[in-house]
């Protein structure tokens, strides 16, 4: 692949490059082998892979710290994997299978880790954002200090209850971060036909929220606008829009052909701004890395990814009686 070469020096250290080689190619390769088990029959209802924006999560993890809290859409799985959540765990529950993170019973649309404060995975389009406000709001509350991520993509931009959140977190000043996933497409709408603004992170503007728009296939640019998000954050000034222009490379999900964009197009995009290849590029133009190395990685990523998938496929289906299980949190005093 003729990926583009960088000229500018990265601000990172050459283990930071090699770390996000690798978490951005577990999401790919893990996403690849789900759309291969998908194909199979395994994976049942819908599936909504995240291959060609790996860079989004990967680059905003990176400006993140422990405690801080991130709550997102249904195109999740890369979310998960990015914040440290278990393979094994993940692609279990994407098979629907006892050994997933919701016990089989969520699917690849509803997962949650509270170890590792992912909120989900939420299946109806913007509903995710007022209620990452209020993971906003109780951290403000609590004076934690932590930073909440909320993900949603250019197609939930344009839903009413975003501009109400909006609106909220800027009166009461919360520390979170919109973080607008726009990979040009929303469910198969192109932005121009959909939206009448070319860069949408300036509807901030309205309730006083700042924002940027940044390129979403360079994961540097993402770390680098993540950082200075959280800063704003955690500094008491309020919310921060982000506009990561990315671009997935499949359908919307795996039952939809993408018939409303050309191959030519995918094409272009992933031979000249795939976010790997251009980590890639920079490991072994810096001599940070050579080849072997990056072959090392790669087989290690797909040993990971072929050992979740086997895992899966060995889990038990959950009992009719887990139907029961985890409805309510469970409230009783400890010592009762």
């Amino acid at each position: 692949m003729a990926a583009r070469k960088s000229t500018k020096k990265p601000n990172v250290s050459a283990d930071e490059l090699k770390t996000f080689y690798r978490d951005m190619l577990l999401i790919r390769r893990f996403e690849e082998k789900a759309g291969q088990l998908y194909g199979m029959g395994l994976i049942g209802g819908f599936c909504h892979l995240y291959i060609g924006q790996e860079a989004v999560v990967v680059g905003l993890e990176a400006a993140a710290e422990d405690g801080d809290k991130r709550i997102t859409t249904y195109r999740d799985h890369g979310h998960m994997l990015a914040c440290g959540m278990d393979p094994k765990g993940v692609m279990a529950e994407l098979t629907g299978r006892e050994g997933g993170y919701s016990r089989g019973k969520g699917g690849s649309m509803h997962m949650f880790s509270k170890e590792k404060h992912f909120y989900g995975g939420h299946g109806i389009v913007g509903a995710n954002v007022p209620l990452g406000a209020g993971l906003a709001f109780a951290d403000k509350y609590n004076e934690n200090g932590r930073v909440t991520f909320t993900y949603f993509g250019d197609g939930a931009a344009n839903q009413g209850q975003v501009y109400e959140t909006f609106n909220m977190a800027a009166l009461w000043d919360l520390p979170v971060i919109f973080v607008i996933e726009n990979n040009q497409y929303a469910m198969g709408t192109s932005q121009k036909r959909s939206t009448s603004s070319p860069d949408i992170y300036t509807r901030g503007e309205a309730f006083g929220i700042p924002g940027e728009a940044v390129d979403g296939m360079d994961v540097l640019a993402v770390k680098e606008a993540g950082e200075k998000a959280v800063a704003h954050c955690r500094s008491g000034k309020g919310p921060y829009i982000l506009e990561i222009k990315t671009y997935r490379y499949r359908g919307h999900s795996m039952s939809d052909p993408a018939k409303y964009r050309t191959r030519e197009e995918v094409q272009k995009m992933r031979d000249e701004k795939d976010a790997i290849e251009h980590v890639r590029d920079l490991l072994l133009s810096g001599s940070h890395a050579s080849e072997d190395d990056l072959k090392a990685i790669d087989k290690e990523i797909k040993e990971i990814v072929n050992a979740s998938a086997e895992f899966a496929k060995d889990s038990p289906v959950p009992a009719a009686e887990e139907l029961w299980t985890d409805i309510y949190a469970d409230t009783a005093p400890q010592n009762a």
